[in-house]
């Protein structure tokens, strides 16, 4: 392993530059990801998406600054009050009353400054009123059978949280028509991806959305709003694709796949990939540059090498190694592909728990 920082520097500013220039001339498109001619992926979700996602995630987290942020966002892709308060209403089912209340004080203060500005904050129209005396458990459970695609009976748990959700969250909420169905769900799954304990809810609403229509790169840009970014460059979705050769949760975002192949790769604590060969006749191998976090980088028959952000590991062709997060810190690096004639990967055992369980 070699230590660079002044070339890791140099490299990274002009690769942030370079991602700057193509998020700043490149809106987000309602159409699945795909990668443009400059190699950049686009956004699987559209703006107004977006959004409603940030304003779902920060929400429930009680970021205040990021929320105001996406709030001002919102606005400017055009977003309506109206809209943008159905949703954090939304919020309140989910994450409670307290950060719904300190979401909407949040987006009244927001519309209050940037109208003493002139600056855009549509009120928009107002949800369609229902008829006079709705019947709004009727009302709300036609709502979660057709969201859901099968009636729902939650009165063993509980008869009143059954009739709660029926009259009031599918009901009262889901009735009001600002939002589709699509939209509530993409709010509803960066709520319970921001929140700690909510898997099981989270795993359902992520089938609910797919149902509703949802692919699963949009479904995976939701999530990755509620991870913490730890450099400048974007976590990204889970590595699904690679998850087989991988012990952990990891995460993926291609920066470039023109000229060299660039990922940013995200472990979770305790993560690290398998024993693997990057193959060429010629050329070839892997640059890392670590870009935040603690992990390894190990060669067969040498000791594992302690990773900081700042260090760089040339990965001669034809080596056997892993590597990944250290026990108990996540762990954030580029993988660079090194050009060369006739590569391929080979994917080889685990990382055995013994030998990994010495590492700090």
């Amino acid at each position: 392993m070699k230590k660079h920082q002044k070339t890791f520097a140099v490299f990274t500013a002009l690769l942030a530059l370079g991602m700057a220039t193509e998020t700043a001339a490149t809106p987000r498109s309602a159409q699945t990801q795909t990668t443009n001619r400059q190699g950049a992926a686009k956004m699987a979700l559209s703006s107004k998406q977006y959004s409603l996602a940030q304003i779902g995630a920060f929400g429930a987290k009680g970021d205040i600054p990021n929320l105001n942020r996406a709030i001002d966002q919102a606005l400017d892709n055009g977003l309506t009050v109206n809209e943008i308060q159905a949703a954090m209403v939304q919020l309140y089912a989910y994450a409670g009353f307290p950060r719904s209340l300190n979401a909407l004080t949040a987006l009244s203060e927001r519309v209050k400054a940037r109208r003493a500005k002139g600056l855009k904050a549509e009120q928009g129209r107002a949800a369609a009123p229902l008829p006079a005396h709705a019947d709004m458990l009727a009302v709300g459970t036609k709502t979660q059978t057709g969201l859901v695609g099968q009636a729902v009976d939650l009165s063993a748990l509980s008869p009143e949280i059954d009739r709660y959700l029926k009259s009031h969250l599918f009901g009262d909420v889901f009735a009001n028509d600002l939002l589709s169905w699509q939209e509530r769900q993409i709010v509803t799954v960066a709520i319970l991806s921001a929140m700690q304990g909510t898997e099981s809810q989270l795993n359902s609403h992520i089938n609910v959305s797919k149902y509703n229509g949802l692919t699963d790169e949009q479904l995976q840009e939701v999530i990755a709003l509620s991870k913490k970014e730890m450099s400048q460059f974007p976590t990204g979705g889970e590595n699904t694709a690679y998850a087989k050769y991988f012990a952990g949760k990891s995460y993926l975002n291609m920066l470039s796949t023109d000229q060299v192949t660039v990922g940013n790769v995200t472990f979770e604590p305790g993560t690290r990939n398998n024993w693997h060969i990057h193959h060429a006749s010629k050329g070839g191998g892997q640059m890392l540059l670590v870009t935040a976090g603690r992990g390894y980088y190990q060669e067969w028959g040498k000791p594992a090498q302690a990773l900081k952000a700042g260090d760089i590991v040339h990965i001669p062709a034809n080596t056997k190694h892993w590597h990944g997060a250290a026990p108990t810190e996540w762990f954030q690096h580029l993988a660079i592909e090194v050009p060369g004639e006739n590569t391929r990967n080979e994917w080889l055992e685990p990382v055995s728990d013994a030998d990994y369980g010495k590492l700090k």
